[in-house]
């Protein structure tokens, strides 16, 4: 199979700013192995682009690079907050920046991996700025969907904002209530003021190539993901974070993998079995959602990986 033909780039970014490579891609598309072959041969450090490989112990349900890889290629942005706290994208950005300024100081390139579409939104482009949070409304969005089921709540987005209810899965509560938020707060649909913040220039000069699979062969990945996950001690890894002092944050305890145990260790979900199969199912979707987010960026090349590829090769074809 044959990379795609690049998309037209994007406006030029300021001068001066540290050149990115980014690697991106669904989940268990086999963004960290390559990176791991890629990384040596540009002569770059990684940057993790990973919403919950950020949160300390947190290793068998994110598939962490073990700290044997990550003492032979430097990674950045692992294990830098305790799972009871809360990682948001203007503290992974401001993190991200001072770290990118810190590889670039050294000489070494730097090399972006990950597949959280949001952070890398906002590190490239900078923040969303939407109007500030209103608890009061928070609060009754969250009432009606606990009383009425959140696809209400998606109707609702759907009939005011069809572009952003495309962009928002029924059942995820955070992003609905977000998007209906700003609505209710600006008169404004949500996507056309996302629209102005896409339109900025880049912070950063990048290149981006996200790694594309079957859908077959991602599904069989992710399969075998979570069979290995069960067999390398999930369970364990969430009771005894859930045990911790703190225990595990609102952001961490809804982590894929993370609330499906928990909801299996503490009754609401009768099987180990059942569970995984809700992992499994949820992983699949975040796939599907991220293959979506990756194909607005302006600029991505798709490399398609072909089932059993090394990843030895697959890091020489980008390079």
């Amino acid at each position: 199979m044959n990379s795609s033909p690049p998309p037209p780039p994007p406006p030029p970014p300021p001068p001066g700013a540290p050149f990115l490579r980014v690697l991106c891609g669904p989940t268990a598309s086999g963004k960290e192995s390559v990176a791991l072959h890629l990384a040596p041969l540009l002569g770059a450090e990684v940057l993790s682009l990973d919403s919950m490989k950020v949160y300390r112990g947190m290793d068998i349900g994110t598939s962490k690079t073990s700290p044997a890889d990550r003492a032979r290629v430097p990674h950045h942005l692992v294990d830098v907050a305790d799972p009871s706290e809360s990682m948001s994208a203007s503290r992974f950005v401001e993190m991200a920046g001072e770290a990118i300024g810190d590889i670039a100081s050294r000489g070494r390139a730097v090399l972006v991996v990950g597949g959280t579409a949001l952070y890398l939104k906002a590190l490239l482009y900078g923040l969303f700025r939407g109007p500030p949070a209103d608890l009061a409304l928070r609060a009754r969005l969250e009432e009606e969907a606990a009383r009425e089921g959140t696809a209400a709540l998606h109707a609702r987005l759907r009939s005011a904002d069809p572009a952003a209810a495309e962009r928002v899965h029924p059942t995820d509560l955070r992003r609905l209530v977000r998007a209906l938020e700003v609505i209710e707060k600006t008169g404004r649909p949500l996507s056309e003021i996302r629209k102005e913040w896409e339109d900025l220039r880049p912070r950063f000069p990048h290149r981006l190539t996200a790694l594309r699979r079957s859908r077959a062969d991602l599904h069989a990945r992710i399969a075998a993901r979570v069979a290995a996950m069960a067999r390398e001690g999930l369970v364990e890894e969430v009771r005894r974070l859930a045990s911790a002092p703190g225990g595990l944050g609102r952001t961490a305890s809804q982590a894929i993998g993370y609330k499906e145990v928990l909801d299996f260790l503490e009754g609401r979900v009768p099987t180990l079995e059942e569970a995984l199969e809700k992992v499994r199912t949820r992983t699949n979707r975040l796939a599907r959602a991220q293959e979506t987010w990756l194909r607005s960026f302006p600029g991505m090349t798709f490399l398609d990986v072909p089932p059993g590829e090394p990843p030895a090769v697959t890091a020489e074809r980008m390079r």
